[in-house]
């Protein structure tokens, strides 16, 4: 009865020492003082947690329970958790596999070796994980940006008969983890536009516009598209000046690299009075924004016959980036050194070319009809903000893009590979580039 009266360092000892003394787990000593325990964990001290850690961590849903309820507290402490985790990975059943993924994604705890071993063994576990822990792992992985493809093949696999079941926000969620991961599944993805189209009442445009951009992400185009598109539009139609100015940007950016974009939605982000307000933020979030601007306004030059207007100032197109953000790769670097030898002298190609459609170029070079190279920089340049020639290409002359296939200019998104290098490779083709992918 006087239990609440104990300092803590007294009560962690006592409850040390009652196994000692032979009391009965489920005994009503030992639940209270338990009890007690539980209610004053946020308040522990760290030394008194790690001595309650060391304590109970020999069973696995303790070690789980105590990495969800204090880790967060101190570094230490969790990292003294996870290696009590990994040590008893084997024993976890699914439930505990799904709290502690959670765990370690709510903290932002990228534990490597633990989360090799949480997919090892979540793997032998039988099929049908259950809906909550699909849905919970999906989220880790994606929160952690850990790819572990047999694991994400799994849960693609085994959601996709769940569908029907899961709210439009939870088919958001799921759509947006996957694309963050940038890991497609074809059917799963099929089986969110069927669903798409079977809810549209209870879909908001909110959630039609995260599945759109999910799936400019991944660059997969629905095999429904004609009817897919179309809802979205209907949907979309006289919403467009009702969306944040990001989400906007991402939308008509995800339409431009599945080529729905239409006339409307380029005139609504390219006019000067959207973009002018995102103009001299140095914010993460604008920059980010106004590069898919530029990408956007390439789609409305370059795929938009029976659009008019209106564009990007050409001024704000050619600016120069923050070289010490773009590190060369060593493929990148591999190909400077070598192409100059190949082409018989370094003034015969350009490199790390920035151009007006907002994509970087490893390497340029000029080839005559008989595939010859000739100096690059006497030519005029219209993909460059400056041209350095006036000489146009010479007949049957063509321009050769190199592009490393890491797109370094994504990595600090991710690399998102599937959606923005595809429209990456349509714009230079539209603008007369011949490609040369280096893997």
């Amino acid at each position: 009865s006087q239990i609440s009266q104990v300092w803590n360092t007294t009560l962690v000892q006592v409850l040390r020492a009652l196994p000692v003394l032979g009391l009965p787990s489920a005994g009503r000593q030992v639940r209270s003082v338990e009890q007690e325990v539980l209610w004053r964990l946020r308040r522990l001290p760290l030394r008194q947690l790690v001595q309650l850690a060391e304590h109970l961590a020999g069973g696995t849903r303790t070690v789980v329970t105590l990495m969800a309820k204090v880790g967060h507290l101190a570094p230490a402490l969790m990292e003294r958790l996870e290696d009590k985790a990994l040590e008893l990975a084997e024993q976890l059943d699914v439930d505990e596999i799904r709290r502690m993924a959670v765990a370690l994604a709510l903290q932002q705890r990228r534990c490597v070796p633990l989360l090799r071993a949480l997919s090892y063994h979540l793997l032998q576990k039988p099929p049908e994980l259950g809906l909550p822990a699909l849905t919970d792992l999906l989220f880790a992985y994606s929160k952690l940006n850990f790819q572990q493809p047999q694991v994400l093949h799994r849960l693609s696999l085994e959601l996709q008969p769940h569908l029907g079941a899961l709210t439009p926000a939870q088919v958001l969620r799921c759509a947006r983890s996957f694309a963050a991961l940038r890991w497609l599944s074809r059917p799963l993805a099929e089986g969110i536009a069927q669903y798409s189209l079977d809810n549209t009442q209870e879909m908001s445009v909110a959630h039609l516009c995260g599945i759109v951009v999910s799936f400019a992400r991944l660059n997969f185009q629905p095999s429904s598209g004609e009817e897919f598109f179309t809802m979205l539009h209907e949907q979309l139609q006289g919403q467009v000046q009702q969306l944040d100015p990001h989400v906007l940007t991402d939308v008509v950016w995800s339409l431009c690299v599945l080529q729905q974009a239409r006339p409307p939605y380029l005139r609504q982000v390219l006019a000067p009075e959207f973009h002018t307000r995102l103009r001299g933020d140095t914010s993460p979030r604008v920059q980010s924004s106004w590069l898919k601007l530029v990408h956007i306004n390439a789609t409305a030059r370059l795929e938009a016959p029976g659009y008019g207007g209106p564009f990007l100032p050409p001024e704000v197109l050619g600016g120069d980036r923050d070289k010490d953000k773009d590190k060369a790769t060593p493929l990148q670097r591999g190909l400077r050194e070598a192409l100059p030898g190949a082409l018989g002298g370094r003034d015969l190609g350009r490199y790390d070319v920035h151009t007006v459609f907002g994509w970087d170029i490893d390497a340029e070079v000029v080839l005559d009809s008989d595939n010859k190279p000739l100096p690059v920089r006497d030519f005029t340049a219209p993909h460059l903000s400056r041209a350095e020639g006036t000489k146009p290409l010479p007949p049957g002359a063509k321009r050769v893009a190199f592009l490393c296939w890491e797109f370094p200019q994504f990595s600090s998104r991710g690399r998102e590979l599937l959606g923005r290098g595809a429209l990456a490779r349509r714009h230079l083709r539209r603008a007369g580039f011949l490609l040369v992918e280096v893997s």
